[in-house]
């Protein structure tokens, strides 16, 4: 799958402006972002980019004395997480339960320190796919799991992108996990990191219309998408969900909580519980009888 990669220089640097960009790029196709960075870079899919609307968008950014430009490279079976791995990635504990780390990671003091104490070590091998645990929505996401009785469940990821919160819910007691993913690779590549953490998952590829081929009603949906994916396949999750299940999502701004309430209000969805990191907000609703 092609993906463009946009350089975004930000004159001058804020993180104010960063999370603006990140926010109304989102809206026009961009799936996701290198915050670390200089510049701040964004990806978006070939076929969903287009340069004049983003152009626009950014003009309608409400930053006074501060310039917006940016260039755009085409990549193609790209190393996503490249730098992340030639960096030495440090292993990630969230909520104090778990601990990510990256395959074949050479960082062994740090993890032989914390492992024994913690329920769940999770291996990541990222290759093209999203999603190393470092980002806020992931992590957020992953501890909402961990609060979760999720014996005897039915999961359901919704761009699982590596399937780390697939492998989570796993290895947290889950029936059946079923993941699916409009990347080839990150089909690929969520198939060969649940093979390494030794657990058992479905995975599907391609977009919300896979799940007409699944059978049955799920407990706990999750999705940790941007927020118009999210507006558009949120009628198909609740339709696949059952009564007093829970989708718990993630992959947008707390500002944009409100459309997705509208939106589940309609859908006899109700709010449960809702966290903000670094202005990333992560919402869990409940299906009404």
């Amino acid at each position: 799958m092609k993906y463009v990669q946009v350089k975004f220089t930000i004159s001058p640097d804020s993180q104010t402006a960063r999370d603006l960009i990140m926010a109304f790029a989102g809206d026009c196709g961009f799936e996701s972002f290198t915050d670390d960075s200089e510049p701040l870079l964004g990806y978006c899919q070939v076929e969903n980019y287009h340069e004049d609307e983003l152009k626009n968008i950014l003009t309608m950014i409400p930053l006074e004395n501060t310039s917006i430009n940016f260039e755009t490279n085409e990549v193609e079976d790209k190393n996503w997480n490249e730098e992340w791995e030639k960096n030495g990635f440090k292993p990630i504990i969230i909520a104090d339960k778990c601990i990510i780390s990256c395959f074949n990671n050479e960082e062994e003091t740090f993890e032989n320190q914390y492992r024994k104490n913690l329920p769940i070590h999770i291996y990541i091998d990222a290759k093209q796919a999203f999603g190393t645990g470092t980002h806020e929505t992931t992590q957020m996401i992953v501890g909402k799991l961990f609060d979760l009785d999720l014996s005897d469940k039915r999961v359901l990821d919704c761009g699982c992108g590596t399937g780390i919160l697939s492998i989570v819910s796993a290895k947290l007691g889950a029936k059946e996990v079923i993941s699916y993913d409009i990347d080839e690779w990150s089909v690929k590549n969520a198939m060969h990191n649940a093979a390494i953490n030794a657990v058992s998952i479905d995975v599907l590829e391609g977009d919300k219309k896979v799940l007409s081929h699944v059978c049955g009603v799920f407990d706990i949906v999750l999705a940790n998408i941007n927020r118009n994916i999210l507006l558009d396949d949120l009628e198909c999750f609740t339709e696949i969900l059952a009564v007093n299940g829970r989708i718990i999502l993630s992959g947008f701004y707390e500002e944009d909580a409100s459309l997705l309430m509208e939106k589940a209000a309609t859908l006899n969805l109700s709010e449960i519980e809702r966290q903000v990191n670094h202005n990333w907000c992560c919402l869990i609703l409940q299906k009404n009888q």
